[in-house]
């Protein structure tokens, strides 16, 4: 299992992926560019000292995270009709996490092999993006026993 976040905004969003990652022995892979630069205080402050323990692999664009993944890429986004919920995850998925302002072009949503989304009351935007990424790796992890025990 691993999370891939595509050109994140906000520092605090991704070091708190990447210290879940850390805590759960998810590795995460950061789409450049992002809209911070990996010194940023709120990036460090926000992970901790889990930051130098993660497996973290950083790609400077969209094409060059797919020319080296094999994984089967689950798009998290509001725009799905499918929820996670009922979703049949498999252990080498990646969860694919868009950007806080702006999700992910329509080029990826078309190579996404799934889209799934969280259910929310209706009138309303989104959830925060750590937070979705948290709930929907939490129902992946159960499905495939990837808690380790």
């Amino acid at each position: 299992m691993r999370i891939a976040l595509f050109e994140p905004d906000i520092p605090q969003n991704a070091a708190t992926l990447i210290r879940l990652g850390v805590c759960l022995g998810v590795a995460i892979d950061i789409i450049e560019p992002c809209g911070f630069v990996f010194s940023d205080a709120g990036f460090r402050r926000a992970g901790l000292d889990y930051l130098d323990r993660a497996e973290i692999s950083r790609h400077v664009s969209w094409n060059a995270f797919l020319a080296q993944t094999h994984n089967r890429l689950i798009l998290l986004t509001t725009k799905a009709t499918l929820s996670y919920a009922g979703f049949e995850f498999a252990g080498d998925d990646t969860l694919l996490l868009g950007r806080e302002s702006a999700g992910v072009p329509e080029e990826i949503h078309a190579r996404a092999d799934y889209a799934v989304r969280i259910p929310m009351k209706p009138g309303l935007r989104s959830i925060n993006v750590a937070l979705a990424g948290a709930m929907v790796l939490g129902e992946a992890l159960r499905q495939t026993k990837g808690f380790g025990e």
